[in-house]
């Protein structure tokens, strides 16, 4: 595969081809999401092998690629701030990730909702480059890799998926087998019509009882990128009814005491807190918006939670 810019992919970083694909199909609509996407796929083929010449000369090229994006978007936080940057690609795979669950969920299987489930997982992986992940990205990255490859499978043999977290003994996939692709925008120019549904590192074990944290299966309403071939857009779907929690009333006149001591932890916590309302916005998920924003106040004005 060569991107814009690039050099065909030597063989031996073959295993980067995803990321760079990823890049290249959301650049035009996400540009940091592409810029850490790169950023990602030069770290790994550093990893795999920087010493082979073919190698070493895409990367070069691949790092001149990220030197010229990182000066394009130089007033940007998301570049010039990790944390930022962190918060910003998870949302966008946790968007990947809600609309696929939202779809599996309904019933509707299509070849669209697999790519996102497995472009969810590969932004999952991209999130490597800020530190370790969550358990909640984890396990997010395992259930998503596995329901691309189970409703891909299953939409090859001409069997019905059954929808959300199930139990699942013994799959197994082909990593070079390929299924077509359509564009998730109109306005993006693919490099390639079709895209591989990888079988390594996919989990095989039972998901019958799999946690999806609060927030993580999208209402109804949620405003995700759905194709434009389907007619439906944001102006076209109707809101539909909030549960608002009740406001713990003892958060209403909050007095910092002065005795407090906040460690580091309950820093990361309470900005855990606050990305997590943050993301349930975005898919005018009110209730658990509520729930996190009180839990954040909570943390920060009694230094417990």
């Amino acid at each position: 595969m060569a991107a814009s810019g690039l050099p065909p992919l030597p063989p031996p970083l073959k295993a980067i081809q995803h990321f760079l694909r990823t890049a290249q199909e959301v650049e035009k609509r996400e540009p940091v999401v592409a810029y850490y996407c790169r950023l990602y796929a030069m770290q790994t083929g550093m990893k795999i092998d920087s010493k082979n010449p073919e190698c070493r000369k895409f990367l070069c090229k691949l790092m001149d690629q990220l030197e010229a994006m990182k000066k394009q978007l130089g007033d940007n936080e998301a570049v010039t701030q990790e944390i930022v940057g962190c918060a910003h690609v998870e949302n966008y795979a946790l968007k990947m990730f809600l609309y696929a669950d939202n779809e599996d969920r309904a019933g509707r299987f299509h070849k669209n909702m697999i790519k996102s489930f497995y472009t969810a997982s590969l932004l999952i992986d991209v999130l490597t480059v800020f530190g370790e992940l969550t358990d909640e990205n984890i396990q997010h990255r395992k259930y998503a890799r596995w329901k691309a490859a189970y409703i891909h499978n299953c939409l090859k043999n001409g069997e019905t998926p059954q929808s959300g977290p199930i139990g699942l003994e013994g799959e197994f996939y082909d990593e070079n087998e390929e299924v077509g692709s359509p564009a998730l925008s109109n306005q993006d120019s693919q490099p390639s019509s079709t895209f591989d549904v990888p079988t390594s590192n996919v989990p095989t074990s039972n998901y019958t009882g799999i946690q999806i944290p609060p927030g993580a299966h999208a209402p109804a309403n949620t405003p995700a990128e759905v194709p434009h071939s389907t007619g439906v857009t944001s102006s076209t779907i109707q809101p539909t009814p909030q549960n608002i929690p009740i406001v713990d009333p003892s958060l209403y006149n909050v007095q910092p005491g002065g005795e407090i001591r906040l460690t580091p932890e309950d820093f990361a916590k309470a900005q855990k807190y606050c990305k997590y309302a943050g993301s349930a916005l975005q898919y005018e998920d009110v209730s658990t918006a509520v729930q996190n924003l009180q839990k954040a106040l909570k943390l920060l004005t009694t230094g417990s939670e």
